[in-house]
C-alpha cells in the first residue's frame, strides 16, 4: 500500500516526503485540508520545517489527499500510537530492540513474545516498525523488568535476528 500511495505522488519528492512524515508521526488530514492530531492542528510551517520544503508544498499535499478518495479515506483514519520507548529510563522501564534479517518473515512478533512468556516476563508494549518505512525495520517490546542473560541468549539463536539491543 505505502508503494501506491506514494507512486500517486511520483513526479514531486518534496510531496513524497510530506507523505512519509504524515505516515510516520500518524498525522491526519481533516476536511479543510489542515494536518492534525487527533484534534490539534499542526501549522503547515512546522511540518516544512521539519522535512526541509516549502510550506505551499504542503498545501499542495493536503490538497491531493482530499480530492484522491483513496488518499483522503486513509489521510482521514490514520492516528498515532504513544511510544513508552522515550519514557523507559525515566519510569524505570527495559526497551529490547532486536533487527531481523528479513521483516517480511512470518513468526517474528510471536516467536520473541513466547520467549518472554515462557520466562515470565510482561511485556508492556510492542512496537514493529513497517520495512515499508524504514530500510532496517526493527521490534522494540517494552518490559517493566530487566531480561536476564539466558532471555537474550534465546532470543539471539532466533534464526531472523541480526542484532539486539538493551536501554
Amino acid at each position: 500500500m505505502f508503494d501506491e500511495i506514494m507512486e500517486k505522488f511520483e513526479g514531486s519528492p518534496s510531496q513524497q516526503a510530506v507523505i512519509r512524515l504524515l505516515l510516520e508521526r500518524g498525522f491526519s488530514v481533516n476536511d479543510e485540508g489542515r494536518v492534525v492530531s487527533g484534534g490539534i492542528e499542526i501549522p503547515n510551517t512546522g511540518i516544512a520545517r521539519e522535512i526541509d520544503v516549502d510550506r505551499r508544498v504542503v498545501d499542495s499535499t493536503t490538497d491531493v489527499i482530499l480530492e484522491d478518495p483513496e488518499l483522503r479515506r486513509i489521510f482521514q483514519n490514520i492516528s498515532q500510537v504513544p511510544s513508552l520507548m522515550d519514557l523507559a529510563p525515566v519510569l524505570d522501564l527495559t526497551v529490547l530492540s532486536i533487527e531481523v534479517a528479513d521483516a517480511e518473515q512470518e513468526g517474528i512478533v510471536a516467536s520473541v513474545t513466547g520467549i518472554l512468556a515462557d520466562h515470565g516476563i510482561s511485556i508492556r508494549q510492542t512496537i514493529s516498525e513497517d520495512p515499508e518505512f524504514t530500510d532496517e525495520p526493527r521490534l522494540h517490546l517494552v518490559t517493566d523488568e530487566d531480561l536476564p542473560g539466558e532471555v537474550i541468549t534465546d532470543i539471539r539463536t532466533l534464526s531472523f535476528v541480526r542484532s539486539i539491543e538493551l536501554q
